[in-house]
């Protein structure tokens, strides 16, 4: 049983997967901290009540930090767009460049000389 975990374990896809996770999670930090640091206080004069994350509708309802989430998630789904958008692009022009047309093995060449010669 330990060999079959191992092998599920260690198989390609599994492996990307747990990257991906890893990477999104730190790139995830990346972007809180951008909107929370970067974003939000320059919008902070723009917002009546000054500090963005205190908004509250009624008791207990944090529209601030609901916001700055919203926030986040959409600044990571553009940015996945435009990742996922930039592999497609390349894969396109992988996949447009046709491929040079494999030489064919020594056996049929040699055949294909002696032909045109008897043709002369």
């Amino acid at each position: 049983m330990l060999k079959e975990f191992k092998a599920f374990a260690m198989r390609g896809s599994v492996v990307d997967l747990a990257v991906g996770v890893i990477i999104g999670g730190a790139f995830g930090k990346i972007v809180g901290s951008f909107v929370n640091d970067i974003v939000m206080p320059i919008m902070n004069p723009l917002i009546p009540g000054g500090d963005w994350k205190t908004i509250e509708i009624g008791p207990g309802i944090k529209l601030g930090n609901f916001l700055g989430t919203v926030l986040d998630f959409l600044i990571i789904a553009f940015v996945i767009f435009l990742m996922v958008k930039a592999m497609n692009a390349a894969k396109k022009k992988e996949e447009a460049a046709p491929a040079a047309p494999a030489a064919p093995p020594a056996d049929i060449q040699l055949l294909t000389e002696i032909r045109d010669l008897l043709k002369k």
